[in-house]
């Protein structure tokens, strides 16, 4: 399955904090046949809150494609298709960050990864 991790997720990855995760979350992120993406968007997200002082972060900023690459994740740019596409059916939320993340998914054919209640019950949601 390809997959499309959210910012809560891949800060639980990245932290080593998978514990806290529903089981079916860890299920799927340790499924071996997985692809595991990341969205441009969820890395522009944490940079803003680490420099507004919002999160604490163990890994330096600079380092983290690194730390991805290393991870087997890829990243995913934002282009013109995700930030003109009109997600169906219509999410529960506002937030640009999620909205851009239902966006590549559709585009994309990938499935998100989230412990969001405001997306886990969306049909691009995966579901172990």
């Amino acid at each position: 399955m390809r997959l499309l991790l959210d910012t809560h997720v891949l800060l639980a990855l990245i932290e080593d904090r998978l514990v806290g995760l529903p089981a079916a979350v860890e299920g799927l992120l340790k499924d071996p046949d997985s692809e595991h993406h990341l969205s441009a968007a969820s890395l522009w997200e944490i940079a803003i809150k680490s420099r507004l002082g919002k999160l604490k972060l163990t890994p330096r900023l600079s380092s983290l494609p690194e730390l991805l690459d290393g991870l087997g994740i890829r990243i995913v740019a934002i282009n013109e298709h995700h930030a003109l596409a009109s997600i169906e059916p219509e999410p529960a939320t506002r937030d640009p960050f999620d909205r851009m993340l239902l966006a590549q998914c559709q585009v994309e054919g990938l499935r998100l990864v989230t412990v969001d209640r405001a997306l886990a019950s969306h049909p691009m949601a995966a579901k172990a």
